[in-house]
């Protein structure tokens, strides 16, 4: 069964524990012995009702203040999903709180009051969990009884949401009206607001993509033990535990030690009790290798083509989480002079030292700003030297490597969380952008003539004239789905920008290009390799590329992103019940399928591959294809890729 990490946030008495204990109490989560005590507790302060905010503020000073201080975790479960919900403080004291019960989470609650609106607490939550690249937001407005449950309220707090989430790097974002006193909304649908006709709370935590904010591409096993033999049978045993924080691995496959850069393939792979072939992120494993290794705790076992960055200085946001301010030293790598911190990553552990902060970030504005530190619960960008190189990842891609702490050493208290910047590649971009423009042409003398000597016209180039970015946005779904639909609904908008689009679907290819390609396996592989590098063609000319396929293998899907650079293929899961597939088919596709007369068809005789990272859930059977097409166009212009403006 699946498990969904989630967390809630927001301004102080929004109603976040209540909002969890109800949905505990309606699930029927909650044992008779903890109502019980929430009664006795409610009665001893004079409550008029049960407080059910009282199951997740364990606390003394919590009870009696009526507010969440510590983080709270509380596990549930009902017959589609496990979870796992962090109560996360909302006064801006325990800011660092938050940050600790986010840090973990795949989807964020963002509670607002319906009667205040969004407050400078809600933005600064919201900020944080855009930083911490949690791939799903629900904004629960909250407390829609006390506003006669409107309707018109309800849209205005939308509409403030979303002019404040433009700014945000969050892509899948829900708007859910609710009382969480009386249940409305939570796990049954309220009759006090027949104007909504959303999923309710519960539903939408059972059924939202979960995985999107996974790498299951880069593997990555942070050695945490070693496990030598123990008896004369295995003598020669020597395995390495750890946890695969990102990635999947098989046996044979080879491999490289960090940092000895010592290369070997995978012997065996035992998961508790049990060998097995392959292991995949969240496994606790022991593997061994085939040849003799020296590797100890903090090394790390890569794929030898798939390797992360290596450097003993790196670009970082820093949440600072201690009353002591921040200390910065100005140190050259590996020669501290004073303050120094240890610096945890994964199992790794290094003496590191801010050299520079470069600024730090108003949460209220999203304006940059001048500092010399950063004190208490403040949030900035930084320079980091350690004395040993750290293998890392950019944290937009590996939330497992790309994150670290920092530690007082004289203390051992946590001083800041910290999350990797992808500093290199973005620098690299613009180093060649720049030389493309001062050398566009080479120019050489001739006696009196003068004769130039073109270069070649690159994407950098076309895009500096175009105004826009380029990109591939690859939507993936069954038929039916609604894949062609949102994608000509984003066109229409990008064409009204003036943005220079290029449009690829199975009926535009199949008639023509693929036009001797069937429909097995083989043929299908093959038709998603031609569509790939067509797509790469238009995409190198500047455009932005819309490739609307069913294309139902994963690793189809995954050849084909290779083909752009990072950041630049968006894969879209256009998600959608195959009940509500089969409804919208107006070809009779699938009752044909079912009948046997088509064979080999996706969702029927076929299977389809969901992806597990993809950039963007699409859920048609819950949104329409505007407001879809409105998603896309924000996380376009939020990556720079798009100009801002009306769309």
């Amino acid at each position: 069964m699946d498990l969904l990490r989630f967390s809630t946030a927001g301004s102080v008495d929004d109603g976040k524990s209540t909002l969890i204990g109800r949905l505990l109490y309606d699930s029927k989560a909650i044992f008779e012995d903890q109502l019980e005590a929430v009664e006795e507790a409610s009665a001893a302060r004079g409550d008029p009702s049960v407080d059910l905010a009282l199951l997740t503020d364990g606390l003394r000073a919590e009870r009696e203040q009526g507010i969440t201080i510590d983080v709270a975790y509380r596990y549930t479960a009902t017959p589609r999903r496990k979870f796992i919900i962090a109560d996360t403080p909302g006064h801006i004291q325990y800011t660092r709180n938050m940050v600790t019960g986010a840090s973990t989470a795949e989807l964020a609650i963002i509670l607002v009051d319906a009667r205040k609106g969004v407050l400078t607490q809600s933005k600064r939550h919201s900020f944080i969990a855009s930083l911490l690249q949690i791939p799903h937001i629900v904004v629960a407005v909250n407390k829609m009884d006390l506003v006669g449950y409107s309707e018109a309220r309800y849209q205005e707090i939308v509409a403030d949401y979303r002019a404040f989430a433009a700014k945000l790097n969050v892509r899948d974002i829900v708007y859910i009206p609710i009382s969480a006193l009386h249940g409305d909304n939570i796990v049954s649908q309220s009759e006090n607001m027949p104007w909504y006709h959303g999923a309710t709370l519960l539903h939408h935590l059972e059924t939202v993509n979960i995985g999107a904010g996974r790498n299951n591409v880069d593997f990555r096993l942070p050695i945490q033990y070693v496990i030598r033999a123990n008896g004369a049978a295995d003598m020669d045993f020597r395995g390495f535990a750890g946890q695969i924080v990102s990635g999947r691995i098989a046996v044979g496959e080879e491999v490289v030690a960090l940092p000895a850069g010592i290369r070997s393939r995978v012997a065996g792979i035992q998961r508790g009790d049990e060998s097995c072939e392959r292991a995949v992120a969240g496994d606790g494993v022991v593997i061994t290798l085939e040849d003799e290794i020296d590797i100890s705790r903090g090394d790390m076992l890569v794929r030898v083509r798939n390797l992360p960055h290596s450097s003993n200085q790196i670009d970082a946001t820093l949440c600072w989480m201690s009353e002591e301010p921040m200390k910065i030293e100005g140190a050259v790598a590996g020669n501290f002079s004073g303050q120094w911190y240890w610096l945890q990553q994964s199992t790794r552990r290094v003496r590191a030292s801010v050299q520079e902060l470069n600024y730090r970030i108003n949460v209220d504005t999203m304006h940059r700003e001048d500092a010399q530190t950063l004190q208490l619960n403040e949030i900035g960008r930084g320079q980091i030297v350690t004395t040993e190189p750290l293998f890392f990842d950019s944290y937009q891609i590996n939330r497992a490597t790309g994150s670290f702490i920092l530690i007082d050493p004289h203390t051992n208290n946590t001083v800041a969380a910290g999350m990797i910047r992808d500093r290199a590649r973005r620098v690299s971009e613009l180093v060649q952008k720049q030389e493309e423009r001062d050398r566009p042409a080479v120019r050489t003398a001739r006696s009196s003539n003068v004769v130039w000597e073109p270069v070649a016209v690159t994407r950098p180039m076309r895009e500096e004239q175009n105004g826009h970015g380029a990109a591939v946005l690859w939507f993936t779904g069954l038929s039916g789905s609604g894949k062609s639909t949102v994608a000509k609904a984003l066109e229409q908008r990008l064409f009204a920008l003036g943005v220079r689009t290029f449009s690829l679907d199975g009926d535009n290819v199949r008639h023509g290009l693929n036009s001797d390609l069937g429909f097995g396996a083989a043929a299908r592989t093959e038709n998603i390799r031609r569509v790939a590098e067509v797509a790469r063609l238009a995409f190198e000319h500047g455009n932005i590329v819309l490739c609307t396929f069913i294309s139902p293998y994963a690793a189809d899907r995954e050849a084909a992103r290779v083909l752009a650079p990072e950041g630049s293929f968006w894969e879209l899961f256009v998600k959608c019940d195959v009940e509500i597939c089969k409804e919208r088919d107006p070809k009779g596709l699938y009752e044909r399928a079912e009948r046997g007369e088509i064979p080999n068809f996706t969702g029927v005789s076929a299977p389809y591959e969901e992806p597990l990272q993809p950039e963007m859930v699409l859920e048609t059977d819950r949104h329409s294809a505007d407001e879809l097409a409105q998603q896309i166009m924000e996380a376009l212009t939020q990556a720079g890729i798009v100009p801002g403006g009306d769309s």
